[in-house]
């Protein structure tokens, strides 16, 4: 059935008045003195870019991955490192440090993928959190980082001009990426990439017999999400200003997968729908309810019967 013009012209319009709200946040939240929630959005906003960098692989290629949360903590400790071993210098710049935080990443997803690629279905699914746990306990067991106590960031990285120390401006500088991110997202999926993609994911044996490259394929997804989400990892870093190996460990990886699920599998908007909805019920449900854990598992449940896209699936035609 053919949608109203002016139903699709609506569709078309909400991302821009989505935009909008999120440029005017940090002032509305200040004319009503919840100047605290700019972090907490701008941790939404974090944790969106990690579930979007998820989705890639899950929604998309078909991988699921319970090793994600390995990128993510990569990231952080690389900003974190940096901070400690060379504070005060250049190495501590956003400019130098993010980028590196992205390579991390990539390098890591570059060799844990080259490997668990190799495997399907439950096997790539325990490999990947063999590896993550691998890496939890390094970091677990690096006494000079810290150990499971964590390690504190004196100050947040540095950009010329800019003060990221400043809540609001790094809310905005954490926007930005954001929006960049969900451009590459977009224009990556539309791409003949993201088509062979969700080929694949479809039916792998086909796009094989097609005479498509599916494991090199499947690998530069790997990298790319392995990427974006220790970018997300080094912006959750400067956040908290604190990072521990617990960003590293498989709960992590789950949390985020059941936001990919609730956002909806292969959406542009998944992750951040995912993210915002977990978030804000986590912040929400516990000043109603003392066991609140169950009512979020009540509200989850509903989401999968009766939502199965997802939350962005909602508003899609």
């Amino acid at each position: 059935m053919t949608m109203p013009t002016g139903y699709s012209r609506g569709l078309a319009y909400w991302p821009l008045a989505l935009l909008a709200l999120a440029l005017l946040l940090p002032q509305l939240l200040g004319m009503f003195g919840f100047d605290f929630y700019v972090s907490f959005a701008t941790r939404i906003m974090i944790m969106a870019l990690l579930a979007s960098s998820l989705n890639l692989l899950v929604g998309t290629g078909g991988m699921v991955s319970l090793g994600h949360a390995a990128f993510f903590g990569a990231g952080a400790y690389t900003v974190a490192i940096l901070a400690r071993e060379w504070g005060g210098t250049p190495a501590t710049s956003a400019l130098l440090s993010w980028p590196l935080a992205m390579l991390v990443g990539a390098l890591l997803a570059a060799f844990i993928g080259a490997i668990c690629l190799r495997t399907k279905g439950v096997y790539f699914i325990m490999s990947t959190l063999a590896f993550a746990q691998m890496l939890f306990y390094v970091f677990l067991s690096l006494k000079s980082y810290g150990g499971d106590d964590g390690m504190s960031l004196t100050q947040r990285s540095t950009l010329p001009g800019i003060d990221l120390g400043a809540d609001v401006v790094f809310y905005y500088v954490v926007l930005a990426l954001f929006a960049v991110a969900l451009l590459l997202l977009g224009r990556l999926d539309r791409a003949r990439f993201g088509k062979v993609l969700r080929g694949i994911k479809d039916n792998e044996l086909r796009m094989e017999s097609l005479g498509f490259a599916v494991f090199r394929f499947k690998l530069v997804a790997f990298i790319l999400a392995g990427a974006m989400a220790g970018l997300a990892g080094a912006l959750m870093g400067n956040l908290n200003n604190f990072v521990s190996p617990n960003m590293m460990h498989w709960e992590q990886s789950g949390v985020v997968l059941v936001m990919v699920i609730l956002g909806g599998l292969g959406r542009l908007w998944g992750g951040l729908a995912g993210a915002a909805a977990m978030l804000l019920l986590e912040e929400i449900l516990p000043n109603f309810l003392p066991h609140w854990q169950i009512l979020l598992g009540v509200i989850l449940l509903a989401v999968v019967f009766f939502a199965p896209r997802g939350l962005a699936g909602i508003f899609r035609a």
